[in-house]
């Protein structure tokens, strides 16, 4: 089972790489992200290395959003978007995960599938 880092911000770190890592934040509109450490590495290894903030400090941070080369990857384990209703707390208002997308998938392709029942 991976360790669960929870962060303010996006965050690729030398120190964490091939420690089973998941790490989780917020970003800043609201919306809680969940992604696996070493797969956003592998994704953003290339660009990182050229980086100076990774020669410097072996470590990438983004308190905005993730990287647009892993939002649509399977480095992304779940997103869940809250919002504030009137009393001032906070309610789930979408999340999409692994799981829920290949229940969603299933489920579709269940409904494809050609009905045989017969009526008496």
């Amino acid at each position: 089972m991976a360790n669960l880092i929870q962060s303010k911000r996006f965050v690729v770190r030398q120190s964490l790489i091939g420690k089973d890592t998941n790490v989780e934040f917020t970003n800043k509109k609201g919306t809680t992200i969940t992604y696996s450490h070493d797969k956003a590495f592998e994704i953003m290894k290339d660009t990182l290395e050229s980086l100076a903030c990774w020669e410097k400090y072996k470590s990438y941070t983004s308190s905005g959003n993730v990287p647009k080369a892993i939002r649509e990857t399977e480095a992304i384990i779940s997103q869940a978007t809250t919002e504030v209703d009137e009393s001032g707390e906070f309610e789930v208002a979408a999340a999409i995960s692994e799981e829920a997308e290949m229940d969603r998938l299933i489920a579709e392709e269940s409904s494809t599938e050609p009905s045989y029942e017969v009526a008496f």
